[in-house]
């Protein structure tokens, strides 16, 4: 019997999601190559809801695409609905309704999964030379990329040769033939630290593949969260459920039973191909493929139907900054905060391609507290520059919480009225960094390190807990009841629709 629910059955959250009217059913032939990733990323660009591809060109019946996942919606007041159904939150929630949800199942204790003898993904078995990846519609993204990516919205399962930590990680993977796939494991990453060391032994690494995995999976993969902390326990944490996992056929590793697809095999310990170009998450397309470990498949599973979800990276808002840069925000807060730090909110802009993460800081603690701002920007470094969500985000604005941190908007205009170009940036320039920014240079990422800075977006007063001026906008410039009768009397003014407070 199947889990359900949007966090933990991919087809209960499609439903959902169509039910909503979030998604949307394509009946129209499309082509995989390319013609499905220009629509879904013209779905990102006007907020459209997600397309549900059932008719694709060369593909077997029935096999179906699922398009721009955790994309931004316009449906009224549910911008972050498809991020929230993904948590089985409440399609409103705001931007603080989904980091506390998060935080919260951090501090939960975890709830390990439960381990059942069949699912849904075991309803079509392929192994060995009957493997086929062909068979499935496995898309084309840019015209630019170096091949057809099986893998942007699935994970990666790989444990310890102990057996003492098993990681469910996101990483893209490219189709290289019908027998394997070929992308990154950077030593950085939970993936290739655990690849590391079965290569160190001189043996391949056991490995599964997941797409169309329950929603809260994907959450908890694309959350930064510490070495040696095993994900699978996390959904339990976020959802109040054990997640259902089955063993996987040719190595035992553990995979959600109710998944869309799950590919099992090893990644070679020393065979590499090319992979790439891809348009990237920062919103660049470079040029040149590199060499890449080798992912060999020895067994497919699927349900009946199977959906391959993916993910069209590049310009904001898409996955890569909707549940990558929410995780990140959610870990960063639990961070600061749990270290005594005067944060009340952390957030990676969407805008900002994951490249900067803005840092609310709490005025009431600093005016019971002060601190120069040398002294808070050191604390933040030391802390943040020395995790995992640190490295992955190499700019960090620290904006009082007079600003509402979600509003990009706001943030432009404290950095541009706030911050001092003499005295408010502060360079970390030995802090470790992924290599994946744009503006490294060569040397920088040969270092593994470079890039990073914090800007102070805070009036000097605030550091003492105090503002200086009175912020000149319709909701601090008038009296309430003026604002109230100017908003009931919109449409009489000759106005469409009702102004927001803001």
């Amino acid at each position: 019997m199947a889990q359900h629910g949007s966090e933990l059955n991919f087809r209960d959250f499609v439903a959902q999601l169509l039910h909503e009217g979030d998604a949307v059913r394509i009946h129209a032939e499309v082509d995989p190559n390319l013609e499905a990733a220009a629509i879904a990323r013209r779905v990102y660009d006007t907020r459209s809801p997600a397309p549900l591809f059932e008719r694709l060109a060369g593909a077997e019946p029935g096999f179906r695409l699922f398009g721009a996942p955790a994309g931004l919606s316009s449906l009224p007041g549910g911008r972050y609905g498809r991020l929230a159904a993904h948590m089985g939150l409440p399609r409103g929630a705001k931007p603080k309704d989904l980091l506390d949800h998060l935080v919260a199942a951090m501090r939960a204790a975890p709830i390990p999964p439960r381990v059942v003898e069949t699912g849904p993904v075991r309803q079509n078995i392929q192994l060995g030379d009957a493997v086929d990846l062909e068979q499935f519609p496995v898309p084309l993204l840019h015209m630019q990329d170096g091949g057809r990516y099986f893998g942007t919205y699935g994970f990666h399962v790989v444990q310890t040769p102990d057996g003492s930590w098993t990681s469910w990680s996101i990483s893209r993977a490219m189709l290289r033939d019908r027998r394997s796939l070929v992308g990154p494991a950077m030593p950085q990453q939970h993936l290739g630290m655990i690849h590391g060391m079965w290569r160190d032994r001189g043996e391949p690494t056991p490995w599964a593949f997941v797409v169309g995995a329950p929603p809260a999976s994907i959450i908890a993969a694309g959350m930064p969260l510490p070495a040696q902390v095993s994900e699978d326990g996390y959904i339990g944490a976020l959802t109040g459920s054990p997640v259902e996992v089955v063993r996987a056929q040719t190595n035992g590793l553990l995979v959600p039973a109710n998944a869309e697809i799950v590919l099992e095999g090893h990644i070679s310990p020393d065979e590499t191909a090319l992979e790439g170009p891809m348009g990237e998450y920062h919103g660049y397309q470079f040029e040149d493929p590199k060499p890449q470990p080798v992912f060999h498949v020895e067994a497919v599973a699927h349900r009946d139907n199977p959906i391959l979800p993916f993910c069209v990276a590049g310009l904001p808002a898409e996955e890569n900054h909707t549940v990558w840069g929410t995780m990140i925000s959610a870990s960063v807060l639990d961070l600061l905060r749990s270290n005594g730090l005067p944060v009340d909110m952390a957030w990676c802009s969407y805008e900002a391609a994951t490249c900067w993460l803005v840092v609310s800081v709490d005025l009431d603690a600093l005016r019971l507290r002060p601190a120069s701002e040398h002294e808070l920007v050191d604390a933040v470094a030391r802390v943040l520059f020395a995790s995992h969500a640190g490295w992955l985000v190499p700019k960090v604005l620290l904006v009082a919480n007079d600003i509402d941190i979600t509003d990009v908007e706001q943030v432009v205009w404290a950095l541009a009225t706030r911050h001092h170009p003499r005295t408010g940036v502060y360079r970390f320039d030995d802090a470790p960094g992924i290599p994946l920014v744009p503006y490294l240079t060569d040397e920088d990422r040969a270092a593994g390190r470079g890039g990073k800075a914090i800007i102070s977006c805070l009036q000097p007063s605030q550091l003492s807990g105090v503002t200086t001026g009175a912020v000149a906008s319709f909701a601090n410039a008038y009296p309430e009841h003026l604002q109230t009768h100017v908003i009931e009397k919109w449409d009489e003014y000759g106005f469409r629709g009702r102004p927001c407070r803001g």
